[in-house]
């Protein structure tokens, strides 16, 4: 909206009676009123559209909300896993999913399991049968697959087992390990979990 006032000046060689001063000082109070009424004007009267359109490139947008299932999360668990596995042809490739669903049921990071197993066998190549773990001392070699041996393990270390339970029931991590071979191989724990951390780096 473009407002043009037109001002007035009056020569000082002109005079003026009452009465043409009283219109005069009447007409400069109105130009004041509208003056001060219509400085309110650009802030009342543009529309919502324009505004809108002014500021668009300013907007800044929502934050797509990202959802992940369960299973998917699981599967990029094992996903994890078994790359490890099958970059150094270990024989417990394909036992990703295993490892992340006992790890899971019984409470324990699912990178500890695959990580013991890798210290005890390298990954099930030195195994003593179906048992990677060196459980028993390697004693326990009735384990007719990988999964029995990972359930049985993580039945353990995650405290469910009453035989047991004294030593991992309510554990960190390194108080299981230690428990599990750091009496006899003080470094064990560390070395543990060194390859846990391996484990998900390797894949990043």
């Amino acid at each position: 909206m473009k407002i043009t006032t037109q001002v007035f000046f009056i020569h000082p060689k002109y005079s003026f009676g009452p009465f043409a001063e009283r219109n005069c000082t009447i007409m400069l109070k109105q130009i004041y009123k509208v003056s001060a009424m219509l400085a309110f004007v650009p802030f009342v009267t543009i529309p919502s559209s324009t505004l809108t359109l002014n500021i668009g490139s300013l907007s800044i947008s929502s934050p797509e909300k990202i959802e992940i299932s369960v299973d998917d999360l699981r599967d990029q668990k094992a996903k994890i896993i078994d790359t490890y596995f099958k970059e150094r042809s270990m024989p417990l490739y394909g036992t990703g999913k295993t490892f992340v669903l006992v790890a899971e049921k019984y409470g324990l990071d699912y990178r500890l399991l695959p990580a013991i197993a890798i210290r005890e066998s390298s990954g099930g190549k030195a195994a003593c049968g179906y048992n990677p773990f060196g459980w028993g001392s390697c004693k326990m070699h009735n384990f007719h697959s990988y999964e029995e041996s990972i359930e049985a393990l993580g039945k353990n270390l995650g405290g469910a087992r009453q035989s047991t339970a004294r030593y991992y029931a309510g554990k960190t991590v390194k108080e299981k390990l230690y428990y599990y071979n750091g009496t006899v191989v003080p470094t064990y724990p560390d070395e543990v979990l060194a390859i846990m951390d391996k484990i998900e780096a390797d894949t990043d």
